[in-house]
């Protein structure tokens, strides 16, 4: 098959107009996105599910196009986007702005492209006579932790028979992603005792306890930056450790009260990724019991906020042979990045990220997506659907 030639796909932009118009910023909900799409699939026919957040308010959408039969593809894609505080758009975010062959919007690139393609050729997976089907899992707060997907995909297993192949549609410019590593998020809160800031001798400075931990940790980043692995294909070629927020403390002449920390570990290996972890508890299990000794108003605790599994590449081939005969090419690639699949994949579906757009212009201002690469991810439905007609 030769490689992907892009021919105009007005319904997919259409598509894409509407998904930007939704502001489902992660920590508002995405219900009236979610509603739009049932009630759409509904004058089709089709019936959808909704699978809830607990706390309400946002739902994940499964539905399916085809026989229930087993050896189906799901196309895998998050319905919420990040924030556009203090960034500078020269459009309005929630309205899809073509410049220059280039369509502008909040999740334009990330990844409202792929489930607009995808959506866009429903009509015709439904007169295509399918004889393998098509599973669409679309989720909540995948980037506020990837909160939706775990049971989004419990919903799947449970509810159709076994897919043979995820396609999770993060950009990738309709490149095939074989492997992404896996972070690990953490808040390490640090409770001291307060005091003057001439009196150390009759407290504990949480800020001064906190910077110990940070500088165990910043020692570990350096230490895995000085042993690069080349031939990993991922840039850095090394695991990441990186502290995001400090918040501490609350004026110059008080020994702190409480100091926290977010930070986090990417690796593409979860042993490594937990030996980090491992090394820096040592220490906060040595300081707390100093403080302690000190005060028994003190303490310090670490929580993870996420636990997000690398994609491997184990067991794989299916997807990627699969995408490889669609694209017209076996090239694959590794991303830095975080994403559903590791989840997908951990739950043993064969699995590959490919969508259009770049992750370079994901989160920006004035996001967007080349026409072109929607249009190359409209085709490769096209040939999807040919793929599963036979």
């Amino acid at each position: 098959m030769p490689p992907l030639d892009p021919t105009a796909s007005a319904d997919a932009h259409d598509w894409l107009a509407r998904l930007v118009a939704f502001d489902t910023t992660s920590r508002n909900s995405n219900l009236a996105l979610v509603e739009a799409v049932e009630a759409w699939l509904a004058t089709l026919g089709v019936r959808s599910t909704r699978v809830p957040a607990p706390a309400g308010g946002k739902a994940n959408l499964l539905f399916s196009i085809g026989p229930d039969v087993t050896g189906g593809v799901v196309l895998s894609g998050h319905t919420d986007v990040v924030p556009v505080d203090g960034q500078d758009w020269h459009s309005d975010p929630w309205t899809l702005t073509e410049r220059n062959g280039r369509l502008h919007g909040r999740g334009a690139a990330d990844m409202k492209g792929f489930i607009a393609a995808g959506l866009s050729r429903v009509p015709a997976m439904l007169a295509a006579n399918l004889r393998r089907p098509v599973h669409f899992a679309l989720s909540y707060d995948e980037e506020v932790g990837l909160l939706g997907a775990p049971s989004l995909i419990d919903a799947l297993l449970a509810g159709v028979p076994r897919p043979a192949v995820v396609i999770v549609g993060e950009p990738t410019g309709m490149r095939v992603v074989e492997r992404h590593k896996g972070i690990m998020g953490l808040r390490t809160t640090v409770l001291g005792h307060e005091a003057h800031s001439s009196q150390t001798h009759l407290g504990v400075s949480a800020n001064m306890v906190a910077t110990r931990l940070m500088a165990k940790i910043v020692a570990i980043a350096d230490r895995l930056a000085a042993a690069p692995e080349p031939g990993s294909g991922f840039v850095p070629p090394h695991a990441t450790v990186t502290i995001g927020l400090v918040n501490g403390g609350t004026a110059p002449n008080i020994l702190a009260r409480e100091c926290s920390f977010v930070w986090d570990i990417r690796s593409a290996s979860p042993t490594e990724a937990r030996a980090v972890y491992a090394e820096v508890e040592a220490l906060v299990r040595e300081l707390d019991t100093e403080i302690r000794a000190r005060f028994d108003d003190c303490g310090i605790a670490t929580e993870i906020l996420s636990d997000v599994p690398p994609l491997t590449g184990a067991g794989n081939a299916p997807a990627l042979d699969m995408v490889a005969r669609l694209l017209g090419t076996s090239e694959c690639e590794v991303a830095s990045y975080v994403s559903e699949a590791g989840l997908f994949e951990g739950a043993g579906l064969p699995t590959v990220i490919c969508g259009p757009g770049w992750i370079a212009q994901a989160h920006q201002p004035d996001e967007y997506i080349e026409l072109a690469q929607l249009d190359a991810c409209a085709v490769f439905m096209d040939r999807l659907i040919d793929e599963l007609r036979r």
